[in-house]
């Protein structure tokens, strides 16, 4: 055979390799592996046959057998069917068939769900139906290892990287992650910027899931730093993103996917209007009793119930915690202050019912999983809405009746201003919030009707889920045993179906 006819048929061969390594698994692969086997015995025997452009060809096609196969796309009707058997869940709750929808075929995605939506289900999911490693970013290093051990009952392979493991420990799970026995990885966003980054280098990742995303943002309730950093991780690791959180408005929601780098994202918002949750407001001052005491007739009102007590201060959490328990309430104290030993005793108590109240800064409740809490009071107003929605949704995730109480004063307003610091630009922002909060607590108008009007969704009044509409005051409903007596049915609040769409006009 002349030269010329046998370039022509290792070409003809080149291409053949090519069509066989597009079959995504098989019979097809495997004889994309012959054939260039027998190339390479041609290419030693007769070099000068293979022009460069050959060699270069061959080496990519090389390159590409060496990588998995192809997956095809996982369906919705697949990951109802994983839903069922792993989770033992009959169908989505809304919204998330969406968010998992997007997730399967590769989207960018942001989901503004509230809390008790079932978001994490939304990367959970997909991490078993795309195979490979997803990787978590979440704030809570106290709460990964109960997270990891939920997904290891649930049948999921997940582990966590952070500061708490011993050496030792950190490389049998970096071996383990390397050797791909890991579908669900949580870290810390400060941990990619250390030892985890370096651990993920060279690893194909199949999805980044960004919990309580708001924290990118400088105009959310919660801003960490760190995660500003994670903008860079969609084209490291060349994987879809998802971003979740409970409270973000249309400027946060921008922010996020314009930090996380997401391309034409769907973003998926869930109804923020939870009429179980009957809201009050009780201004601080004038005749009435003092909050702590108003505070300790509450929780009495309320005894063998699981609630929360929010306060601005680590001093007044310490005071507060020691005043109800010395009236017999199982109480107790947390705050960033504390060892963290002491943080995971007080949260395990509380979620096996051996302490009633917790008494916290808003270091406390993200995270946590105790559908039972039947009451979220605010001794002290929170700093904004965003922070005011999270912290209250902690609160009857069971879809039960429960009381959200809080007290608030101008006073509260002032203090809010002093944790300000000397960022202008932040401090600005949080005298904004802190006004708006402050409006919220003092002005008339149905509380459910004006509180998801601030994330963009439109509700008519409550007619009884609120003091506004007609709910009895909370102070002086304390002597029922629910802690509300509901005013006479009014017009039923219009709920709104969760939103699927393209990115929101500013």
């Amino acid at each position: 055979m002349k030269g010329g006819a046998r370039v022509a048929v290792i070409e003809d061969e080149v291409a053949a390799v090519a069509r066989a390594v597009e079959v995504p698994a098989g019979a097809g692969r495997g004889e994309a592996a012959a054939r260039l086997t027998e190339l390479r015995a041609r290419y030693r025997a007769r070099p000068g046959d293979f022009s460069t452009d050959l060699v270069d060809r061959l080496r990519l096609l090389a390159e590409s057998l060496r990588r998995p196969p192809p997956r095809a796309v996982p369906t919705l009707d697949a990951a109802r069917a994983v839903l069922r058997e792993l989770f033992g869940h009959r169908d989505f709750r809304p919204g998330q068939a969406q968010i998992v929808e997007a997730v399967l075929s590769g989207r960018d995605c942001v989901g503004v769900m509230p809390t008790g939506a079932g978001k994490s289900l939304t990367y959970q999911l997909p991490a078993r139906l795309l195979g490979g490693t997803t990787l978590v970013i979440s704030p809570l290093i106290a709460l990964m290892k109960d997270q990891v051990d939920a997904m290891a009952r649930a049948g999921l392979r997940a582990t966590f990287l952070n500061s708490t493991l011993a050496p030792e420990e950190r490389r049998a799970r970096v071996a383990a992650l390397r050797r791909g026995e890991v579908e669900l990885l949580y870290a810390a966003p400060e941990g990619l910027e250390a030892s985890v980054g370096s651990a993920l280098s060279g690893l194909g990742l199949s999805l980044l899931a960004v919990d309580e995303a708001h924290c990118i943002s400088a105009w959310g309730h919660d801003f960490r730093p760190a995660y500003r950093n994670l903008a860079g991780l969609k084209d490291r690791f060349g994987a879809p993103v998802l971003a979740l959180t409970a409270t973000a408005t249309r400027e946060v929601t921008r922010d996020i996917a314009g930090q996380l780098g997401m391309v034409a994202p769907l973003l998926v918002t869930g109804s923020f209007l939870r009429t179980n949750l009957k809201l009050h407001a009780v201004k601080k001052g004038g005749d009435g009793p003092s909050s702590r005491d108003a505070i300790l007739k509450l929780i009495k009102a309320r005894r063998k119930q699981s609630g929360i007590v929010y306060a601005l201060g680590r001093k007044t959490v310490e005071g507060l915690a020691e005043f109800l328990a010395s009236h017999g309430v199982r109480a107790a104290a947390y705050h960033a202050g504390l060892e963290a030993v002491e943080r995971e005793r007080v949260q395990d108590a509380f979620a096996a019912g051996a302490v009633e109240v917790v008494v916290a800064t808003i270091a406390f409740g993200m995270g946590i999983d105790k559908a039972n809490i039947r009451y979220v009071i605010h001794r002290d107003m929170p700093r904004s809405l965003e922070a005011y929605y999270q912290e209250i949704g902690r609160a009857g995730r069971d879809g039960k009746d429960s009381d959200c109480v809080l007290f608030y004063s101008w006073a509260d307003v002032a203090a809010l201003d002093r944790m300000a610091g000397d960022d202008e630009q932040f401090a600005t922002l949080q005298r904004r919030q802190s006004r708006a909060m402050f409006r919220f607590a003092d002005e008339p108008g149905c509380r459910h009707e004006r509180l998801v009007g601030h994330f963009g969704e439109v509700a008519s009044a409550c007619g009884e889920a609120c003091d506004a509409c007609g709910l009895e005051p909370a102070v002086a409903a304390t002597s029922s045993p629910s802690g509300s007596r509901r005013a006479p049915s009014g017009r039923s609040p219009r709920r709104r179906r969760p939103s699927t769409r393209g990115w929101p006009r500013p």
